[in-house]
């Protein structure tokens, strides 16, 4: 059954693994100390929810603002890379150490494990997280996951744990995702302003949804705002899994939103199979091709790329690397593997196939980009 209210969010029957997101506004104080008795309640509700069948996966920020403190930096660590990944190398021995702590208390071992971009990126070390995933579940540990700070660079990271959960959650073939903030969750207009209302079910994200995110984190501390948030959603939807924004600075908060009917829940519009929604999740594209509107209709029927319809190439690809698929005025449509160096997409650009053998200097493959090597966004 799949989960289509927030009610079944904390059911083992409807959602028999569920992935919850903390961040850091909620597990640290404005000081950089964690928030023990906040985290304590956290645990509690994780061991209830095991305790009635229940699997959770946890993500986990903090580590940058828990060494920042300890390591004395200024602006949460956050000042520049160094200080960031100074600050995340130290915080995450305590943030790893708090964990562990309060989730032994409820009887539950604790695992972390710390993940970069290119480790979902990469076909074969998402295959590898996927296998530890389950392994830890099925051995009764709860995951604790959290972006590798220390070692990530400014261009190769997620940047945020929303999106991190949200491949944590295709990853680990989790139900739903449940991002805990410190507002109520997605508003038509500012939260700060007294006419703003909640929206509770979100349906399909489009540019009316998008227009209603800020761009910034309302806590000053994270590095996720609402742009992230609804990132996530679209890559959870993509596979099939239900995505929450509910208010997590309440104690026992999953159980409250719960019980309040409060936050707001974005259905899955469909379900790609497990290499697609890889594909689709993915976020570090090498390069784009813009297709003339004939192609963007095609594709829309399920037709591969052809070099016939590509109107322009950006980056510097190789054969095999991800590229974004644009519409002609800049709207993202699909992206997929291509067969093609960048230089050769240029070279067979706008041409029929009858005159790609002699631009290339050997026989034209089938597609730029294959249907099923592809996904639509």
């Amino acid at each position: 059954m799949a989960v289509t209210a927030l009610s079944h969010l904390g059911a083992a029957e409807t959602c028999p693994r569920l992935v919850l997101k903390v961040g850091s506004a909620l597990l640290v104080d404005r000081a950089g100390a964690v928030r023990r008795e906040w985290l304590s309640s956290l645990a509690a509700e994780i061991a209830e929810k095991r305790r009635q069948g229940q699997e959770v996966l946890v993500v986990s920020s903090g580590a940058i603002a828990l060494g920042a403190r300890r390591l004395g930096l200024a602006h949460g660590g956050r000042a520049s890379l160094a200080d960031a990944q100074a600050a995340a190398a130290v915080g995450q021995i305590a943030l790893s150490a708090i964990w562990s702590e309060l989730l032994e208390v409820e009887g539950i071992t604790a695992a972390q494990l710390l993940l970069t971009l290119d480790d979902l990126e990469d076909r074969r070390r998402y295959l590898n997280a996927s296998s530890t995933l389950a392994r830890l579940l099925e051995r009764g540990a709860v995951p604790v996951v959290n972006e590798n700070d220390s070692v990530a660079t400014a261009e190769i990271r997620f940047g945020d744990n929303d999106r991190l959960a949200a491949r944590v959650a295709q990853a680990a073939g989790a139900d739903a995702v449940v991002l805990l903030s410190d507002v109520d969750g997605l508003f038509d207009r500012d939260p700060a302003d007294p006419t703003a209302e909640l929206v509770r079910e979100v349906s399909g994200i489009d540019e009316q949804v998008r227009a209603m995110a800020g761009a910034s984190s309302g806590s000053g501390m994270g590095s996720g705002g609402m742009v992230s948030k609804l990132q996530a959603a679209e890559i959870a939807g993509r596979a099939g899994i239900a995505l929450a924004i509910v208010n997590g600075t309440h104690a026992r908060p999953l159980s409250r939103a719960i019980a309040a009917d409060r936050g707001t829940l974005f259905q899955p519009q469909r379900r790609d199979g497990g290499r697609k929604a890889w594909l689709g999740g993915r976020l570090a594209p090498a390069g784009v091709l813009t297709v003339d509107e004939g192609c963007a209709a095609a594709l829309a029927e399920g037709a591969s790329i052809l070099a016939a319809g590509i109107t322009a190439v950006d980056g510097d690809f190789a054969r095999g690397d991800l590229v974004t698929v644009h519409g002609r005025k800049g709207d993202r449509l699909a992206q997929g593997l291509v067969e093609y160096s960048a230089g050769e997409c240029r070279a067979i650009a706008g041409r029929k196939a009858s005159e790609q053998a002699d631009l290339l200097g050997y026989a034209p493959r089938a597609a730029v980009v294959h249907r099923d090597h592809m996904v639509l966004l």
